[in-house]
């Protein structure tokens, strides 16, 4: 296993699983890296701090900085509320060590779980190849098993330490994980991986046809509301979900796409629609458009 950065800045997000010290371990032997540790601790455990106090050692261990934030959500917290607040913790971090990006170790069992996920969520074609890198974060293992990590870590004599809420089906991640992915073959997980990378090149290119149809029918945050009428329904999901992802809002599920083409299409002038996180659907003669 290796990794291949350029010279640089980075923040790695660490939380002391196997997965997070491999590639820590990885990342320490490439030359040219300047590094800092960063560790959210969630708060839904009440040991949890055996985990913070673990990978703070490790930072020490390999002589790196080491940032920290207890999160405090306690243990109703949603696993969507959790990725958000340490989503939103690694970008101060990296803004704070002015990184050039953020490291995670989302591995190739992550891929197809996020995968079944977002399947189950109703996100779609978008939904199937939604994990991996972008200009500001980068998922270097994505290539790499479970199997693969876990071998690496007994190789080099790594420890690690367990979270007991991974073990706990009530979370829907860990229920893919256990009870759907579990059970199938490697040659099934090698057809969806497959099916996976597929997806992600296909919808490059329904995405450039996407936008190339918005830009020619809306300014901003506004859309022309006659054109838009006239489409087939199904085209208009995809319109409206890949203006709402144009416009910043992407964490939506299909509901809220259904919702938003029909008040769009059916909804009398000057009438809203929520969409979300305060945003808006405004409904006018002419247009519509998104709103706070």
């Amino acid at each position: 296993m290796k990794i291949i950065l350029e010279d640089g800045r980075y923040v790695v997000a660490v939380s002391g699983g196997v997965d997070s010290v491999v590639l820590l371990d990885l990342l320490t032997k490439e030359k040219g890296l300047i590094l800092a540790v960063a560790h959210f601790d969630h708060g839904i455990r009440d040991e949890s701090y055996i985990d913070r106090d673990f990978v703070e050692q490790l930072a020490v261990k390999y002589g790196l900085e080491f940032y920290s934030e207890d999160g405090n959500l306690g243990n109703r917290a949603s696993e969507e509320q959790a990725r958000i607040a340490r989503y939103n913790f690694l970008e101060r971090v990296k803004d704070e060590f002015n990184a050039h990006l953020i490291i995670t170790a989302h591995h190739q069992d992550d891929l197809l779980e996020t995968a079944a996920l977002n399947i189950l969520r109703g996100t779609g074609r978008k939904g199937l190849s939604s994990l991996k890198s972008t200009k500001s974060l980068f998922r270097p293992l994505l290539n790499y098993s479970k199997e693969e990590i876990i071998e690496y870590a007994l190789k080099n004599n790594l420890n690690w330490v367990e979270d007991k809420t991974n073990l706990d089906t009530k979370y829907r991640r860990n229920y893919v994980r256990h009870e759907l992915l579990s059970n199938l073959s490697d040659n099934e997980k090698d057809h969806l991986i497959d099916v996976v990378h597929k997806t992600d090149i296909i919808n490059k290119e329904i995405d450039k046809a996407l936008n190339a149809e918005i830009n020619n029918h809306t300014t901003k945050d506004e859309m022309d509301r006659y054109w838009f009428v006239m489409l087939p329904h199904d085209l208009s999901e995809e319109i409206m979900a890949q203006w709402l992802r144009n416009s910043g809002l992407a964490s939506f599920d299909r509901k809220t796409i259904n919702r938003s083409v029909i008040a769009a299409k059916t909804l009398k002038p000057g009438k809203k629609s929520e969409i979300y996180k305060n945003f808006k659907l405004l409904i006018e003669d002419k247009s519509l458009k998104i709103i706070k």
